[in-house]
């Protein structure tokens, strides 16, 4: 009898421990092949595009728009690095605070940076040739890269390149497809 109750216990403690390692291991297992979903996102998991906002009073509106591609999770810092390319006497300025909140963007949804300048009629006008966007990431969680680097050809025409009113504005990251006119 005490010899049945021992193999009891031996075989109970050696499934306990079986059953604990199993569990161990399909845990550890599941974390390791997940993807993070709070990555900043590659240029190469989003499209990009100007999207035109309308005018108004001498104002123009438009936005970067940021698509996360088919299958594709990532976030967008609160404001990114720009510049424009061919307009020299025209300014971009963040109207993002520092510490605004980042955006996560999956499977086709948006996020978008607004943009306001003026356009009102002046001999001191430039067209800028195109708008950069700096991505924050080169490498994807999967080790894809990508050059950082976004480039959107300019297609809104003049700013004006006034010393009093030489700037496009931008605001912060923003979450949902950008609006139209």
């Amino acid at each position: 009898m005490m010899t049945t109750r021992t193999n009891i216990r031996r075989s109970a403690a050696v499934l306990l421990a079986a059953g604990a390692a199993a569990g161990a291991t399909v845990l550890t297992t599941g974390t390791a092949g997940a993807m993070p979903t709070d990555f900043h996102c590659t240029s190469g998991q989003v499209t990009s595009r100007l999207v035109y906002g309308g005018a108004g009073a001498g104002g123009r509106d438009a936005a970067i728009q940021f698509t996360a591609k088919s299958g594709e999770t990532c976030t967008l810092p609160g404001s990114l690095p720009l510049d424009l390319v061919g307009a020299r006497d025209v300014v971009l300025s963040s109207d993002a605070a520092p510490d605004a909140p980042s955006v996560e963007v999956s499977d086709g949804s948006s996020a978008y940076i607004p943009l306001h300048w003026t356009a009102i009629g002046s001999p001191e006008q430039e067209t800028p040739l195109a708008i950069t966007v700096t991505a924050p990431q080169e490498t994807s969680p999967r080790g894809d890269t990508s050059d950082r680097r976004i480039t959107l050809p300019w297609n809104f025409g003049a700013v004006n390149a006034a010393p009093e009113s030489h700037t496009i504005r931008t605001g912060a990251m923003t979450a949902g497809p950008a609006p139209t006119v």
